[in-house]
């Protein structure tokens, strides 16, 4: 049994150590947009470039997608549920709607 106790406080220790080192989540999206009740919320954000938007998708089965509204820079598959993220590159102002539903319309603003 002692042998199990300290077996688990390394374990605890080693995952502490693990959570705390790294690049402090540079995997983690700049920002997040939620696709739900017909709309993206919210639906204008501004990132860095180089930074990451996700869009989580929770519209009760509705399918969405996010494109971009000029050259379709980015473009996600239609979605009733997951997410779909784009790291944005370069800087501007990024308009993008849903295609089966072109009342939806949300803006990504990249500065930097």
């Amino acid at each position: 049994m002692k042998k199990i106790l300290v077996l688990v406080a390394a374990l605890v220790a080693l995952l502490g150590l693990t959570a705390c080192s790294g690049d402090s989540g540079s995997d983690a999206p700049a920002a997040t947009v939620r696709v739900e009740n017909m709309s993206y919320s919210p639906a204008s954000v501004t990132i860095e470039k180089g930074e990451t938007v996700e869009w989580i998708f929770d519209d009760n089965g509705l399918p969405h997608d996010v494109v971009e509204s000029g050259d379709e820079t980015f473009k996600s598959e239609l979605l009733t549920e997951g997410s779909y993220s784009y790291t944005f590159e370069e800087a501007g102002t990024f308009d993008y709607h849903c295609t089966p539903h072109p009342m939806m319309l949300g803006t990504v603003i990249v500065e930097g």
